[in-house]
């Protein structure tokens, strides 16, 4: 969220985020709400002072002897009461309003985010690695994922209905092996690992920002007051909500869970294989470190820089791009995608994402360190998909496949897949 004094000071900048991002937000509803919430909120001080001066009196003059003085007293504080009851309710409708219209204010964007209406628009930054080049009739992954035993989507549907699948034997290893490789990755650069909960209770989902515009995407638990998470982001910044952290240096997480997704709006796309189903693991880092922007933009292109790392020992072709303002979610200041080869869809498909969100998310979950001088502010919160798993797979098939239909694994991998140099 934004402070409600910079939303005053900076309507139409936030009002130009809004729109951009394609967010429906009224910035003058919201300060209008804004105000007649103060306004409200000084006629109740004010009413509230009146009655804690009548009751004063009334102590005094009992104390006093005056009873009949004292009774008339306690009569005009009973109508102040009722007034002040009756402005107490009109308040907390206010309050209601405003925090209802708070939730959908977006964050900024950078100055260096490409301006645009969708992912279409997104700006490529660098390609790194070659596509391959097949001299035969190359397969899909699912044909080569189940001519090798690897992938059973048709059990997955028959056990959970559409978009589930089975992975099995070397396939289930290759998933394992890559979620492994990332983790360890990522203890190498000096992370803290974490095993988090699958489910988070729904205020969580609000504190880090995914909710109210991504509600429609998680899944509830009948009987419970928590939803399962779409991402280990969602955990990892919650660790810390409601404290004071120490941030000399950046705290640096990760973890891999398993993840859900509903995939509402999603009909009919990518529908075929690996690319979009309902459960997935996930390796995700989150970066939280002072409020100082040369800092987080550092931080950012770190964070990053592990994605690319291991795409480049996977021995993937990818590119990195900029996402524009029309394909950046309502929390997000700026972002990076990567997306990988995929030779069935004849296109990079995304597979990793790496954000920056200044205080935002922070300022929802009330994450907080003191500067130098000792004075409290609200921390800068970053994170990047390391990798996504069964999605992973897709490129990884599909890249290293043979024309006899075996597929190479790449090295960095085989000491995580039992010595296996190929699958056949």
């Amino acid at each position: 969220m934004l402070d409600i004094r910079t939303i005053r000071e900076q309507a139409d900048a936030v009002q130009d985020a809004a729109d951009r991002k394609g967010l429906e937000l009224d910035v003058g509803a919201l300060i209008r709400a804004d105000e007649e919430r103060r306004n409200r909120m000084g006629v109740v001080e004010q009413l509230r002072a009146e009655r804690n001066a009548c009751a004063r009196q009334v102590a005094q003059l009992a104390k006093e002897g005056r009873h009949e003085e004292a009774e008339v007293v306690k009569q005009e504080a009973s109508r102040r009461n009722v007034t002040l009851a009756r402005e107490e309710e009109l308040l907390k409708q206010v309050e209601a309003e405003y925090e209802e219209l708070m939730l959908y204010v977006p964050n900024f964007y950078s100055p260096d985010t490409p301006i645009g209406a969708s992912d279409a628009d997104n700006v490529e930054v660098r390609r790194v690695g070659e596509q391959p080049q097949f001299e035969y009739a190359a397969k899909d992954h699912v044909a080569l994922g189940e001519e090798l035993g690897l992938i059973d989507l048709e059990r997955g549907v028959k056990i959970a209905g559409s978009r589930h699948y089975v992975l099995q034997g070397a396939g289930q290893l290759l998933h394992r092996a890559v979620q492994q490789l990332a983790l360890d990755l990522l203890a190498d650069e000096g992370y803290t690992l974490f095993e988090v909960p699958m489910m988070a209770r729904e205020e969580t989902f609000y504190k880090t920002g995914f909710f109210p515009a991504g509600k429609d995407q998680a899944y509830a638990l009948e009987g419970e007051k928590a939803l399962l998470a779409g991402t280990a982001e969602v955990p990892l910044v919650a660790l810390y909500g409601d404290e004071v952290l120490d941030l000399h240096e950046p705290l640096r997480l990760g973890a891999a869970s398993s993840c859900f997704r509903s995939e509402v709006g999603k009909a009919g796309k990518d529908v075929h294989g690996l690319y979009r189903v309902h459960q997935f693991a996930k390796v995700e880092q989150v970066v939280i470190c002072q409020a100082n922007e040369a800092l987080a933009e550092q931080m950012l292109q770190q964070i990053l820089g592990n994605a690319e790392r291991l795409l480049q020992l996977l021995e993937l072709p990818y590119r990195v791009v900029a996402v524009c303002t029309g394909d950046l979610s309502q929390k997000n200041y700026k972002q990076y995608d990567v997306e990988t080869w995929m030779p069935s869809r004849g296109q990079y498909g995304e597979t990793h994402s790496a954000s920056s969100l200044l205080d935002f998310q922070a300022r929802r979950s009330r994450i907080r360190y003191r500067d130098e001088e000792g004075k409290l502010r609200f921390a800068y919160t970053l994170n990047n998909t390391m990798v996504a798993t069964p999605r992973i797979l897709i490129p990884l098939l599909e890249n290293h496949q043979r024309e006899d239909g075996s597929i190479h694994i790449p090295e960095a991998l085989r000491p995580y897949m039992r010595g296996l140099q190929e699958l056949r």
